[in-house]
């Protein structure tokens, strides 16, 4: 199936994570791979954490980029002092960890995050090809022996380095949806890692900028033959016809069996908490299920 938007000359999305870091979307992705990663923890053998796409690892939420969008006021800004339910304890602990006083000045990028998260036996492996992130993330992991920092196309190196020696892990798949190609190039990276690691959870986040964009990712993976997918969203505002993202939501592939309820439990209050306007909502239910 072609997608819908492959002969449009124009960007999807302008989504560079140094500008919209710890935004409503950023809550509800830092809280699913927060959720995927205890779940892992829960045995004692090692696991792999494998981030595709992982932009600069650490942001100043003080920095121009933040601070020219200021979206993690609505995002973490209204959480990350409150008391919250205790499974968003660890996410929680991994912020406050950066912001020891009552400022807001740091948040977890997705692998700063793993970083905090894994254990001493647990791997990470980060690519990001941007010039500007890559030699930021470098500096998150600094002497960090469990990790490797690549710059290097994320697609390409997740196929190559599947199936991992752990054989357990969490590959969390993170694009920015700047070209007009990337949901076509999404479904055929994740097609082509299942085929090589069919046990592995695979975690893929999503912007609702457009509706039909993500109708096209549900459609080609139920028909691709995946078992166990679970779909998460979370949108601060109606669907609307106009340019500018509504929403996200995270495709979980082998979900935890915990998953589904945890999310149940906490959907409610953070589509209360987040919610910019009336129509916010959100969706838990089974692309395909087991």
């Amino acid at each position: 199936m072609a997608h819908p938007l492959l002969g449009r000359e124009l960007n999807m999305l302008s989504y560079r994570h140094s500008f919209h870091a710890g935004n409503h979307a950023d809550v509800l992705k830092h809280t699913v791979q927060t959720l995927i990663l205890e779940a892992l923890k829960e045995k004692e053998k090692p696991f792999v954490y494998h981030d595709t796409h992982s932009g600069g690892g650490r942001y100043d939420l003080h920095s121009a980029h933040a601070e020219k969008t200021g979206e993690f006021e609505e995002g973490i800004g209204r959480i990350w002092q409150q008391d919250c339910a205790e499974l968003l304890t660890p996410y929680l602990a991994a912020v406050r960890e950066m912001n020891p006083g009552n400022t807001l000045q740091y948040y977890p990028g997705s692998p700063a995050l793993a970083q905090h998260l894994c254990r001493e036996q647990d791997r990470l492996l980060m690519t990001e090809l941007h010039s500007s992130d890559f030699p930021r993330l470098q500096q998150v992991f600094r002497g960090d022996r469990r990790a490797r920092v690549l710059q290097e196309e994320g697609y390409k190196q997740l196929k190559a380095s599947l199936p991992p020696k752990e054989r357990r892990g969490l590959v969390l798949i993170d694009p920015p949806y700047e070209l007009k190609a990337e949901y076509a190039q999404l479904i055929k990276g994740v097609r082509d890692a299942v085929k090589r690691w069919a046990t592995g959870v695979y975690a893929i986040w999503y912007p609702v900028v457009f509706r039909k964009d993500v109708r096209f990712i549900e459609q080609e993976l139920k028909a691709s033959g995946i078992r166990k997918i679970l779909k998460i969203e979370l949108c601060v505002k109606a669907d609307t016809g106009a340019r500018g993202m509504t929403g996200s939501g995270m495709i979980v592939i082998n979900p935890p069996w915990k998953l589904e309820q945890q999310m149940r439990e906490l959907l409610p209050w953070l589509t209360e908490t987040l919610a910019q306007e009336d129509g916010a909502g959100y969706t838990l239910d089974w692309l395909v299920p087991e």
